[in-house]
């Protein structure tokens, strides 16, 4: 068991720590995979879709590459699972339109929500902080086994804001952002690499090493380590312990 006695503020990785990588790979990697065809040629003139086309020509250097050519790196960086943000801003636009229509279910591992909701109970913030694009955040918690959590969530952060997850000043934005100590706020990721650029801005972290998780036997880095979240307690000097 991990007991943090002094926590304001929860921030939430979603692969490997709260769901299942193999459900993003196996499910929603090949929902977008086919839909992007047609996002790219009929929709081509989309601000959001226009800006991450644009993302991606700098990104490669081929300023005029058409609408094959995107659709053919973005099959590319999904074979390679590259968290590439505009690749991110694409799948959230495809994801949350496929959550919408139900063809879309999120996962969550058993122990994940009720645990969220003990947290939240005892006055616990929580928050999301994936390299998948807010709206494909809001369309995973929106669409769950269990209903719409949406109401469980305070805020939401990716790759583009506030940047990248290995990286410390992104860490720091968050807690100007939330309002929340950095000696305050708890980061529960699977990625060593995230949780120490956390740990350098100050934050409190803990690892989640769930067993079939490609993850799962990195080196801890010197950061607790769990394999589910009923093995965390957190306690919030206003609002009491949520075990």
């Amino acid at each position: 068991m991990i007991l943090h006695d002094d926590v304001e503020s929860v921030v939430l990785d979603i692969e490997g720590t709260t769901s299942a990588t193999g459900f993003v790979l196996d499910v929603l990697y090949p929902y977008s995979r086919s839909a992007f065809g047609a996002l790219l040629t009929q929709r081509a003139t989309e601000p959001e879709v226009r800006r991450a086309v644009g993302r991606i020509r700098d990104l490669i250097g081929e300023p005029d590459a058409d609408a094959a050519r995107i659709e053919a790196v973005l099959g590319s960086w999904l074979d390679e699972d590259r968290k590439v943000t505009p690749l991110k801003s694409l799948q959230g636009i495809v994801w949350a339109e496929g959550f919408a229509a139900g063809e879309l279910v999120s996962h969550f591992y058993d122990d994940v929500v009720p645990a969220l909701r003990r947290w939240r109970a005892a006055g616990v913030r929580l928050h999301v902080y994936s390299s998948g694009s807010v709206a494909a955040q809001r369309a995973w918690f929106g669409h769950t086994p269990e209903g719409d959590l949406l109401s469980l969530i305070e805020g939401m952060f990716d790759t583009e804001n506030p940047g990248p997850k290995q990286e410390a000043d992104s860490y720091r934005a968050i807690t100007r952002a939330v309002g929340t100590s950095a000696g305050r706020t708890l980061f529960l990721s699977d990625r060593t690499a995230e949780l120490n650029a956390a740990r350098s801005a100050g934050w409190l972290t803990t690892g989640l090493r769930r067993e079939g998780e490609p993850y799962a036997l990195e080196d801890d880095g010197g950061h607790p380590s769990v394999s589910t979240f009923t093995e965390i307690t957190v306690v919030n000097p206003a609002g009491g312990s949520a075990a």
